[in-house]
């Protein structure tokens, strides 16, 4: 049997009636979203055209996947956990944000190696302020919808919380004081009295980086990746996203919205708490 959810809290008798339709089973209303047990399960072509037909977010859980069993939460943070990405911001101060923020597109597309284009992003910032990091901070920086909802509830659920980012620990330390994460990774922007170098001190935070300190985090934690739930949007996100033993994408780009478990494309963040939903904890 597979587990078919419905991230919304309220359905058209229309949309009910394609749901039985096309999956058969019983409608459960779980509160913050609806499911269904039914016995055929969608391929990936049929279930995006039913979430388009609906407009709906709408996930079959991977059949191995045991929501009651998750340790570890890790998320992507740039356009993922926070609405922006940080180093096209920072890149606005020193007039090249167009020119970044294509790079920037193009990576998360897969079109070029995400280490080559950061690298090159952020030798482009050479020479601006440090100062222009706390501005973007203080005040281009917002949550994701739905983030702080996500927080509490793993919190409540003694589900621990990793940001893993290919952007720069100045937001990720902020982000994890903020909001009681346990645990961050992320590129350090080099820096000399008060002024960007224009590089990355070590070795970057990439797909592979990512996809190791999952499994270093489980290793540390006792668990098996399988009980750990990955959420990003980009193409250096797949490798964390495959390793996880449910990996879902956010507002993401195709390639990562094909490559994924689920998909989250109308929901704000806390709609990952639903695959997380048990009688018990809802």
């Amino acid at each position: 049997m597979s587990t078919t959810l419905i991230h919304t809290t309220e359905l058209s008798p229309e949309q009910r009636a394609t749901l039985n339709e096309r999956l058969g089973g019983e409608l459960q209303d779980c509160g913050s979203h609806f499911r269904i047990r039914h016995s055929d399960a969608l391929d990936h072509a049929a279930l995006e055209a039913l979430r388009a037909e609906l407009h709906l977010d709408i996930n079959t859980l991977p059949a191995d996947f045991n929501p009651a069993s998750v340790g570890l939460l890790i998320t992507d943070m740039d356009s993922t956990l926070i609405s922006i990405e940080c180093v096209d911001e920072i890149a606005d101060f020193v007039g090249v944000k167009p020119q970044v923020a294509a790079i920037t597109e193009a990576a998360m597309r897969g079109e070029i190696d995400f280490e080559a284009s950061l690298r090159q992003r952020v030798a482009l910032l050479e020479g601006l302020s440090t100062s222009a990091l706390q501005q973007v901070y203080d005040e281009r920086l917002r949550l994701n919808p739905g983030a702080e909802t996500l927080v509490d509830g793993l919190k409540a659920r003694g589900i621990k919380l990793a940001l893993v980012s290919g952007g720069f620990t100045f937001f990720t330390d902020r982000l994890k004081a903020r909001l009681g994460l346990d645990f961050t990774l992320a590129n350090v922007l080099a820096a000399k009295d008060g002024k960007l170098l224009g590089s990355v001190e070590g070795a970057i935070v990439g797909a592979e980086a990512k996809a190791i300190y999952l499994t270093a985090l489980c290793h540390e934690l006792e668990i098996h990746p399988t009980q750990v739930v990955a959420v990003g949007d980009g193409a250096n996100d797949l490798k964390m996203l495959a390793v996880a033993g449910l990996g879902v994408a956010y507002h993401a780009k195709p390639a990562v919205r094909t490559q994924a478990d689920a998909a989250l494309h109308h929901r704000g963040l806390d709609a990952v708490l639903d695959m997380l939903w048990s009688g018990e904890n809802s």
